[in-house]
Parts: C-alpha cells; structure tokens; sequence
C-alpha cells in the first residue's frame, strides 16, 4: 500500500473495569463497559494499522495489565508508537499529544478509541483532506462533539486547551477556537461515538469488527434480562 505524509494519532485508554466508559454503567457492569471499550480501541487500531498513514501513534493514559484483553492489546500497541498523555485536563493532554506526534514532521489527525465504525477507508480519506484542503479538518460528532481532529500545525491544538470537553457544544467551540487563530477549517463526516448505551446499536450497525460482535452479545443478554 502506498503510505501518505501524515500521521494518524489515537487517542487512548486502558480499558479497566471501573475506569473506561463509565457512563455505560448500568445498565452494564464496569467489566462489560471496559470489555465494549477494549473492543472498540482494537478494531481502532487495526483500522489505524491497515490505514494509508505513514506514521501511527498512540497517546496513552492508564494500566494496561489492568485492562479487558489486555494480552490482544498489548500486542497491537506493538505496532505504534506510544507516547504518555501529559496534563491536568483532557484538552491540554490533547494538546500535548499533537505535540508529540508532530515529531516527524508530518501533519496529524487525531481521532479517539470511541469509533470503531471508522475504517481504514474513511481514516486515509480523512487524511487525504487533511493534506489537500487547507490546514485543519474537523469530524463533528452527532452528540455535538468531534471525533477527529487534524492539523497541519501541532502548534494550533494548544487551542484545545481553552475548549471544554465532552459537553454538546464542544464541536463548535473548537470549530471557533480554530477559526479565531486563522484556521481554515474543511468538515469530515458526522460520525456517533459511544458514550451512553443507548449509541451502542447504532454504532454496532456500522461496523464487522470486534465491537459489532461484543455489542451484540451485550444487547442480546440485556433483552434476556428484560423478558
């Protein structure tokens, strides 16, 4: 395949019970969240991994022998270069990530471990824009977040600090956090990320990977237990 000059950066971490997608509890238990999110980091990285990037990064907080398929994970890291998330808050640690997988010289786009329905189609196509429209990209959220942010200037993410995260309007304050240093801003697709149980279908119905079958399983006991 041939690689592009750009950098795919993934944001992430470990999947423990109790300390990944705790808005998922209940109606799941900590270890059946952690399990959803450990699936969906890892068709993450095979999307990632099969993808047109020429460089793949990870940012990583968190325990890994501590994580759901720790051992799967593990090896797919292995694949990366991994680089420890730095900051008090979410935004400056998102900051510091582009930063640091700026390193090589190539511009970065970043996205999450929340959208495992992104394939390594959609991720080159992604970077691709990045490359040939201006000098940012930005993929909203349905729930009015951002699931990929990608910049030609690390220098720009430090914006990211001022922007306060997860809340609905997060994806148009960053859209004006960047607007206001100059930046031309070119939209990706809108995209569901998983956050609350109730998105676990719909993003389950976009994807053949890991996260698809763990879904499934997890709805199909939540509709045993209801009978």
């Amino acid at each position: 395949m041939t690689t592009l000059p750009f950098t795919l950066l993934v944001v992430a971490k470990a999947p423990v019970a109790g300390f990944a997608k705790t808005r998922l509890t209940p109606p799941l238990s900590p270890g059946e969240a952690a399990d959803l999110a450990a699936a969906s980091l890892l068709d993450t990285l095979a999307a990632v991994r099969a993808s047109s990037a020429a460089r793949a990064v990870v940012a990583w907080t968190g325990e890994l022998d501590r994580a759901q398929r720790r051992r799967e994970i593990d090896a797919a890291l292995r694949d990366f270069d991994i680089v420890a998330q730095r900051g008090a808050d979410f935004g400056i640690r998102l900051a510091n990530a582009h930063a640091d997988a700026a390193r090589a010289g190539f511009p970065v786009l970043q996205i999450g471990m929340d959208t495992p329905q992104a394939d390594s189609v959609l991720l080159t196509e992604c970077g691709k824009r990045l490359l040939s429209e201006g000098d940012s990209v930005l993929g909203p959220a349905a729930d009015g977040g951002w699931w990929a942010l990608g910049l030609s200037d690390p220098r720009h993410a430090r914006v990211l600090a001022e922007v306060p995260m997860s809340t609905d309007r997060t994806g148009q304050m960053t859209r004006e956090a960047l607007s206001r240093i100059g930046c031309h801003i070119a939209l990706l697709p809108e995209l569901d990320d998983v956050d609350r149980y109730d998105d676990i279908a719909g993003v389950a119905a976009g994807c053949q990977g890991l996260f698809a079958t763990a879904a499934a399983r997890l709805i199909s006991a939540a509709a045993g237990h209801h009978r």
